[in-house]
């Protein structure tokens, strides 16, 4: 095959065989009906996705802030894989939010184009880490509880967001293991590690609360969202276990009321939308 330029070459995504970024991967929506379901409010679908979408787009952020700061170069590979998992989830869901509420929005004026009081993400995604056990065990809680939460959503009447939940499984299983196996290490090695781990969790511990507190958006969504109370006693005994193996104690701290749902965030939230858009809202229409 001949082109007039290397440019074009690299930018022909035909041969699937020799592209190597991402774009010849098979597209995991194809064939999947994206009509809504009978019945189900476009609104009602759009402001779930969002939830859903928002929480992968917020925690890859943060994770991506990690490379460079890890503590191996393996850990900045698994990292950046995680958050570029996250991310991908992302895409489709707020792509789902913007199909659902029919007002003409993609996923880039979602993740570009609002303000942080129109995010619908949980706390737990938007806060930043004081050192690596902190990352770990935010990650841990994290994907130990959207695990649980994707592999309900594979069951959702709503096809789009069942084959959403269904590739999203394979992603983040990965991301409780390498969350879990971290989280050993740290909390069954040195004593200062140990401390570490055990002041991440204690630390994290306070923001799961908000995980498990159905959303009326949810509660009206039945048989297409999930029901996040649902996932507790997975996400419980799975922390069990890992703690138990890493010799650490279970969190006592009570959990805050949080609202993120609602776009109630923390302070650190604008912070985080002015790097994730200023491009964006810098250079409007812009293409690359």
């Amino acid at each position: 095959m001949s082109f007039d330029d290397a440019y074009q070459a690299l930018t022909d995504h035909a041969d699937d065989a020799r592209w190597a970024y991402g774009t010849g991967f098979a597209d995991p929506l194809a064939g999947v009906p994206t009509a809504l379901p009978d019945g189900v409010d476009g609104a009602d679908l759009a402001a779930y996705c969002l939830m859903l979408g928002d929480d992968a787009l917020i925690m890859s952020h943060r994770l991506q802030q990690w490379v460079t700061r890890a503590p191996e170069l393996e850990d900045e590979m698994a990292i950046a894989n995680i958050a570029l998992d996250l991310l991908g989830q992302a895409r489709l869901l707020l792509t789902r939010a913007g199909e659902a509420e029919g007002a003409g929005r993609d996923e880039d004026d979602l993740a570009y184009r609002r303000d942080a009081a129109d995010f619908r993400h949980v706390r737990l995604a938007e806060v930043g880490d004081g050192d690596f056990g902190h990352l770990i065990a935010r990650l841990l809680v994290f994907a130990t509880w959207r695990l649980a939460l994707l592999d309900r959503l594979a069951a959702s009447h709503d096809p789009v967001l069942a084959a959403i939940g269904a590739k999203g499984v394979k992603e983040v299983a990965y991301h409780r293991e390498y969350a879990a196996g971290w989280t050993v290490r740290l909390g069954d090695g040195t004593s200062l590690s140990h401390e570490r781990m055990q002041a991440g969790l204690d630390a994290v511990w306070p923001l799961t609360g908000e995980l498990f507190v159905p959303h009326p958006v949810e509660q009206r969504l039945t048989g297409v969202a999930v029901d996040p109370a649902s996932a507790r006693p997975e996400f419980d005994a799975v922390l069990a276990e890992v703690l138990r193996v890493a010799t650490l104690d279970g969190p006592t701290a009570e959990t805050i009321t949080a609202h993120g749902r609602d776009g109630d965030h923390g302070v650190e939230l604008p912070g985080i939308l002015a790097e994730l858009q200023g491009l964006a809202r810098a250079t409007p229409g812009g293409v690359w």
